[in-house]
């Protein structure tokens, strides 16, 4: 049975109704025209388990499908394979995932590979694409530039998160709004002295999400001294 088999085998119309919902997928929404067969995360982890050998042909063509769950099983593969990959390989995978990023074009999509591979594979390496991507017209890339850096945080590296965040405030879109208040509050789980000092700079421009994000974890006072900044 082929990998596209096994996944229609899977397929829910009534949760495929409200991932669609979900993920706004509706005309004008952030995901116009994903279209979804209603696999969960476990089947879809699964059905990569089962497939974990996929040639690369195969996977360019479920990177690039139209259907949501066979992105991301790519993605998936692609991720469990860098974990036992050889610094060549694992430099295939990352030319590869950048080539064909158009399929990269979910928030959970991105969120699967950006802190496994992407992250993983700059760490010690030029991180000049990040910053492209930060600056970019595109919602996803700008999204891949600050969720890769969670893998720096991991290592105690805050500093390009914060650089990233910094190019990010005054985006527009609340996914990256989203993205940036939670990868400073990761900072601030490592050290809290390097989060506030972010915030005590630009709390005042910071989209009030973002903010949120950003000072989910502190004491409420404090929360509720930081959301009466106001914009200057």
């Amino acid at each position: 049975m082929t990998i596209h088999s096994h996944i229609s085998k899977l397929q829910s119309k009534s949760r495929a109704e409200i991932l669609q919902r979900f993920f706004k997928t509706g005309p004008g929404e952030y995901a116009e025209g994903d279209v979804f067969l209603g696999l969960t995360v476990g089947q879809s982890r699964s059905i990569a388990k089962n497939f974990k050998d996929l040639p690369y042909s195969d996977l360019k063509i479920l990177l690039n499908s139209k259907i949501h769950e066979e992105r991301l099983i790519s993605l998936i593969i692609l991720s469990q394979r860098y974990r036992k990959a050889d610094e060549n390989e694992r430099k295939k995978i990352f030319t590869f995932l950048i080539k064909n990023r158009q399929g990269i074009n979910n928030w959970d999509l991105v969120d699967t590979i950006a802190p496994a591979v992407l992250g993983p594979y700059l760490f010690e390496k030029d991180r000049t694409v990040l910053f492209k991507y930060a600056k970019s017209k595109n919602l996803w890339e700008r999204r891949i530039a600050i969720i890769s850096t969670f893998y720096f945080l991991r290592q105690n590296d805050y500093q390009d998160t914060l650089k990233i965040a910094e190019l990010l405030l005054k985006d527009e879109h609340d996914l990256i709004h989203k993205a940036v208040g939670w990868m400073l509050r990761e900072v601030g789980k490592r050290d809290e002295k390097t989060e506030k000092k972010f915030l005590n700079k630009h709390a005042a421009i910071m989209p009030r999400t973002m903010l949120r994000y950003a000072i989910e974890k502190f004491p409420e006072k404090e929360r509720q001294r930081y959301m009466k900044i106001k914009k200057a």
